[in-house]
């Protein structure tokens, strides 16, 4: 099973990264200019334990969907999320967050397996890993950005 450690240090408090890390609308501004599109079942703007998020994305011809249901939230410490439905055959999220003296070290660690199809399974191998981890990079910095700014305030509301 492929997995992804990704450490971050963004120099905010760690309550302010946490609510980042599970904010709707910035998820969707990281996705914005990729073949990606999220929707949430979310109440608020704001994931919380139960609520789901789903990803769909087209590769290769086919469009390949992912919902993740959140099923820890420990604020500002951890944040769960797994694979109810989609096309992977196993996807699981966790992302800790560590205060410390000048900022928060996020980290996610990530496991997946690769789509339940022979097309998706030589995917997978090749393109899969790669691709997640441009995406969580791309995700952090935008975190990052925000957390270090006066930006989080636009999208906490």
């Amino acid at each position: 099973m492929p997995k992804i450690h990704l450490t971050t240090f963004i120099k905010a408090p760690a309550e302010r990264v946490f609510d980042l890390s599970r904010n709707i609308s910035l998820y969707k501004k990281a996705l914005q200019n990729r073949k990606e599109k999220i929707s949430s079942g979310a109440a608020s703007n704001l994931v919380s334990s139960g609520e789901t998020v789903t990803i769909h994305a087209r590769h290769f011809g086919k469009t390949r969907m992912i919902t993740a249901r959140i099923i820890e939230v420990n604020k500002p410490l951890t944040l769960v999320e797994e694979q109810v439905k989609g096309d992977l055959k196993a996807f699981r999220h966790e992302r800790h967050f560590k205060e410390i003296d000048n900022g928060t070290i996020m980290i996610d660690m990530v496991e997946f397996e690769g789509p339940r199809d022979m097309i998706g399974s030589i995917f997978s191998s090749f393109f899969l890993k790669t691709y997640f981890e441009k995406i969580f990079q791309q995700r952090n910095e935008l975190i990052r950005q925000y957390a270090e700014s006066d930006k989080w305030r636009a999208v906490m509301n």
